[in-house]
């Protein structure tokens, strides 16, 4: 008689099927986002808040709860600083001489920073010796490197940079330490036993696991970056090193304009703002989605 025995066939079915199912899961959605969503969940509530706090602000002033000038100004004033300044073709001076210095800055810092990281976080003794300063070096304010700064290199562009390193370097490093020290044992043996070892493991295996890591530690550095030179251009002012953000935060100050200094803080603001949006949370969506951790609803 034969036989109507059909395991196997069934078997191979449930396996295919499992298959086709972990496929699915480890699929990453690549769908675009709907423009309207993106503007009621993206646009809209920043927009709302900055409306809020305007309201708010203006209520102060129109209300006589604030009716002092010398320490309130008015939305009305600090607008008119802004159109003074585009006026007379100073505004974009502002931001760019701190913008370029400060971008400048990163970069030579993420040139240091990056070679050191890996060498803390791949040399025992280099970590037990160079670790804890990079910790406390963080955590150093740093305005606190701008006087030794001025007297070892003058007021200069160098005096800047210098103060720009000391300041966003230990956030890099550190950063990138962190995400090595998460990178899990199993990618380090596979990519030995695949070749991938040295420089080539360094740039195959570590670097691509330790990036969520990497790229918190360089939004820090940047943040850092940024505090570090507006601390610089308020504390050093010189004819020869321009006007930049900070400067004219002081320069406010001296000249007891507060809607002056309202002007720049908010350029400041602006700024630091504009460079997350448009460099940083781009990056770090593009690694999460290649990751599939990019959650969309």
């Amino acid at each position: 008689m034969a036989s109507t025995d059909t395991t196997p066939a069934k078997d191979g079915n449930d396996l295919a099927g499992l298959e086709a199912g972990l496929d699915a899961l480890e699929t990453v959605q690549t769908t675009r986002t709907p423009f309207r969503r993106t503007l009621t969940q993206k646009v809209l509530p920043p927009v709302v808040a900055i409306a809020l706090v305007l309201a708010v602000w203006q209520f102060l002033i129109s209300s006589g709860i604030a009716d002092d000038p010398s320490k309130l100004p008015s939305p009305a004033d600090v607008w008119g600083e802004l159109h003074d300044s585009w006026l007379q073709g100073t505004l974009l001076d502002y931001i760019w001489t701190s913008v370029s210095r400060g971008m400048l800055g990163f970069l030579l810092a993420l040139a240091i920073g990056t070679p050191l990281g890996l060498l803390v976080a791949r040399v025992k003794f280099v970590r037990a010796a160079i670790g804890p300063i990079l910790s406390g070096l963080q955590s150093l304010p740093s305005v606190a490197w701008v006087p030794p700064a001025v007297i070892w290199l003058g007021l200069n562009d160098k005096m800047m940079y210098a103060v720009i390193l000391l300041g966003a370097i230990p956030s890099i490093a550190n950063g990138l330490v962190s995400g090595v020290d998460q990178v899990p044992p199993l990618f380090l043996r596979a990519g030995r036993t695949l070749g991938a070892t040295g420089l080539k493991g360094t740039w195959h295996i570590v670097m691509p696991a330790a990036l969520p890591g990497y790229l918190a530690g360089l939004k820090q550095g940047w943040a850092f970056s940024w505090r570090s030179l507006m601390a610089a251009e308020i504390i050093a002012s010189h004819p020869d090193l321009g006007v930049g953000l900070g400067q004219l935060l002081e320069n406010g100050r001296t000249n007891s304009s507060m809607a002056m200094v309202f002007f720049a803080i908010l350029l400041i603001l602006f700024v630091g703002i504009a460079i997350d949006l448009l460099i940083f949370s781009p990056l770090e969506r593009r690694v999460l989605r290649s990751r599939g951790l990019l959650v969309t609803h």
